[in-house]
């Protein structure tokens, strides 16, 4: 297997700082906080974001830092590998990834559902999709506090401002996964976390002062790993290029070209400033077009060869999906399935399993529901509807749910799809969004937008069984989608017809609304299975349509139930509540989170972030 992409892999021991898996607990209240104390193997510097890449390091230098740096290197990238789910010294795994996406962002942007709402090993119950349950809500913030447990001690480090290059790949990969807990739950002790401080009072930043933070850092990162190309020995780089190798693994030669250059890196960092501008447009256009310009200018991610991605195969391990499928604890969200459906997608030729069982309308069926009396095992693809009311158990003779449509475990195990970083496919889509507001991207909208949908596989680009590229021309051809409305074989929710009012194919003559919406839908079946980016986009632009998500009585009270045939985006959570019972973690939030949301704000559901302005689009 011949494959220029970075395998990423360590361990991450979630017990070494008080976390655990939301389905390893045995009491109540033991939830993850993203924002509690750590307690590092080091002592801050004050200077893990301070790159002194133009020093004089002699190549017996840099090669006696690499030595003295080998622990501290492992244990970085433990952070790494547990921003995607990585647990007690292993590959991602079923159960944390669990934690940090499947009972949480996963259902919010409905790729899928929790058919059950009983976890006994846990000791908890979520009641429906925007559940406030405390055994799972701080789940996501899961992936920033490994690289912050992690990743911040080997950024103090006095030894790797011997090797600034790899301080750079390590800073920059911090500040990829603080974006990400800044987009999900909004301001945090970023700065003090950064630095290793370890005891309350925290201060917290607001999330604009953690992205032009994280920009000034990426800035600094792309400007060392450029010196580095045009300045270092050869000795030097064989030196960095082998602890690479060893900690930051590609399968495709150790010695080249484009990895002596620290290209890919390059082009990852310019990528995360490129999605940080996407996301920043309706706030600050005019920064934001300067930051992306800037970004694609210097070299995004534009092919395969520069995804970044963690690996489980490489590991020799499944996706998590698959064993969560597995337990039935999951199943295919109504409203992703019906708009692929309806614009018959490559996906629903091989990725779907029809209902495992027979289904027969309930007794509670609701008035005007067209269901059949009985639905033969195997006889239709039917997602469940984000917000109803889940069954109990994970049995589908008991739990009807646990029988509607789930993945095909058996073929994503043979793709083994990676859990991408940055996947080529979504930068193609932030620069066709880019290029659609005006910002020069060097292309045009409709050229980014059909090779974002080209390479939109979750399949892993090796695979040779991939039905996605056999399929995908025909797809780029859908003029208009099939209007196949939502059917709930139990007859438990009224039949939803298709909010999906878009096709395909790339009409120049379309409005610049029905432009936007075709690439964020495109880029949303993309991105499936990772949620947080599509969260992103349908707060902050609305789309792609979705069927409202019932059940907003189970949330805080901050959500509007809404048109119950059309989601806005005034009735969907809106941002993830700080779950903290730690006196001293809630007087912090009190006396600098909130504030740090904005005037008025409130640490709830429906608050806004920063760049979530609720504005027009254009």
């Amino acid at each position: 297997m011949k494959n220029s992409k970075i395998f990423v892999y360590a361990a991450l021991a979630l017990s070494a700082f008080g976390m655990q898996s939301c389905l390893d607990y045995d009491t109540p209240g033991d939830e993850f906080n993203a924002n509690q104390t750590i307690v590092p193997p080091v002592l801050s510097s004050g200077k893990a974001d301070v790159i002194e890449y133009d020093k004089t390091i002699t190549d017996a230098g840099v090669e006696q830092a690499c030595m003295d740096l080998d622990n501290s290197l492992s244990t970085a990238l433990t952070g790494v590998y547990g921003m995607r789910g990585g647990k007690e010294g292993g590959a991602p795994v079923s159960h944390a990834y669990q934690f940090c996406y499947s009972l949480g962002p996963d259902n919010y942007v409905q790729y899928f559902c929790v058919p059950h709402s009983d976890f006994p090993y846990s000791n908890f119950t979520l009641r429906s999709t925007y559940d406030l349950c405390k055994g799972s809500i701080g789940g996501p913030g899961s992936g920033f506090a490994a690289a912050k447990q992690y990743i911040a001690p080997l950024l103090n480090e006095e030894k790797i401002d011997s090797v600034p290059e790899l301080k750079a790949i390590f800073l920059t990969l911090f500040n990829y996964s603080a974006i990400e807990n800044a987009d999900l739950f909004g301001p945090m002790p970023y700065q003090e976390f950064k630095n290793l401080r370890t005891k309350s009072p925290f201060e917290y930043n607001d999330v604009q002062t953690i992205y032009y933070g994280v920009k000034k850092n990426l800035d600094d990162a792309i400007a060392c790993l450029k010196y580095y190309k045009d300045h270092r020995s050869a000795a030097y780089k064989e030196q960095v290029t082998n602890v690479m190798y060893s900690y930051l693994t590609i399968v495709n030669g150790l010695y080249e070209k484009d990895w002596q250059d620290m290209d890919p890196w390059i082009r990852f960092a310019n990528s995360l400033k490129l999605r940080m501008a996407i996301h920043m447009s309706g706030v600050e256009p005019a920064t934001a077009k300067e930051w992306a310009e800037e970004a694609v200018r210097d070299g995004v991610i534009d092919s395969p060869d520069n995804e970044i991605a963690v690996f489980p195969a490489f590991a020799g391990v499944d996706h998590p999906l698959v064993q969560i499928t597995d337990w039935h604890d999951i199943a295919i969200g109504a409203s992703f399935m019906n708009l692929l459906q309806n614009l018959d997608h490559p996906y629903m030729k091989y990725l779907f399993e029809k209902n495992s069982i027979g289904l027969a309308k309930s007794p509670s069926a609701v008035s005007g529901s067209t269901c059949p009396e009985t639905t033969p095992i195997n006889s239709v693809y039917v997602g469940m509807r984000n917000g109803v009311t889940p069954g109990q158990g994970q049995a589908p003779a008991n739990n009807p749910y646990a029988g509607y449509s789930m993945l095909n475990k058996t073929y994503l195990a043979q793709v083994t799809p990676p859990l991408y970083l940055m996947k080529c496919s979504e930068v193609f889509f932030l620069m066709a969004e880019g290029a659609l507001r005006g910002w020069n991207m060097n292309g045009t909208p409709q050229n980014f937008y059909e090779q974002g949908i080209r390479y939109a596989a979750l399949e892993a680009r090796t695979s040779m069984n991939s039905e996605y590229n056999k399929l995908v021309d025909d797809y780029l051809n859908v003029e208009a989608p099939k209007n196949i409305p939502y059917v709930d074989p139990q007859g438990l929710t009224p039949d939803m017809p298709s909010v999906t009012k878009i096709g395909v194919k790339w009409n120049e003559g379309d409005s610049k609304e029905t432009k936007l919406e075709k690439i964020i839908t495109q880029k949303y079946i993309a991105s499936f299975p990772y949620s947080y980016e599509s969260w992103v986009d349908l707060r902050r632009v609305g789309y792609p349509k979705l069927f409202p998500i019932l059940g907003v009585a189970d949330s805080d009270g901050t959500i509007k139930a809404g048109d119950p045939w059309v989601q806005t985006k005034e009735n969907i959570m809106r941002r993830i509540p700080w779950a903290a019972d730690d006196p001293q973690t809630k007087e912090d939030i009190a006396n600098t989170g909130i504030p740090a949301l904005g005037e008025g704000a409130t640490d709830t559901q429906g608050q806004h972030l920063w760049w979530d302005n609720g504005a027009s689009n254009f």
